[in-house]
């Protein structure tokens, strides 16, 4: 199976994929941490041509693990929506089952836990000009693509608990 994760910055992605990870179980494939192998870091701006290099490279790695028979979950923005469309397609080619899963957050959400972050860093931040970008052209889930919500993949997907 690919889960893949579709949201804003902090809107708790990662989180999602650490407790889908622990409970499918799966292999999480985080495009900010292939950044980071990179020596990049997306909170200060990447050109486009580097993450279409991350992008093949989650790929890649992706590939590999559902032809060993794992289960992976990809932790990224996955906007705008072709990027969506090529990782169900992955999953078509590799003949596993594709699970689209909308972490959404609103964006007084989004930023008071931005704001937290920069008090006290669990991650890098990203830049004013990237991050009000980032909220402005998000391209999220259209109704045509059957997106999960959170509640509902972590209570009838996996078995746990809402808040667990």
């Amino acid at each position: 199976m690919l889960v893949l994760l579709c949201g804003l910055s902090f809107s708790g992605k990662s989180t999602v994929a650490q407790k889908l990870s622990r409970q499918l179980p799966a292999h999480v494939v985080s495009l900010d941490e292939i950044n980071a192998r990179r020596g990049l870091w997306g909170g200060d701006g990447i050109p486009v041509s580097e993450w279409a290099q991350t992008h093949q490279i989650a790929s890649t790695e992706v590939r590999e693990l559902l032809t060993s028979g794992a289960t992976v979950v990809v932790d990224d923005t996955s906007s705008p929506r072709f990027l969506r469309d090529a990782w169900r397609a992955l999953a078509a080619e590799t003949g596993v089952e594709f699970a689209l899963v909308y972490v959404k957050a609103d964006e007084a959400t989004i930023r008071t836990r931005r704001v937290q972050n920069q008090a006290s860093p669990s991650r890098p931040d990203v830049t004013d000009p990237v991050f009000n970008h980032h909220l402005t052209t998000f391209d999220p889930p259209t109704p045509d693509e059957a997106a999960l919500s959170v509640d509902q993949v972590l209570t009838s997907r996996c078995g746990v608990p809402k808040d667990g």
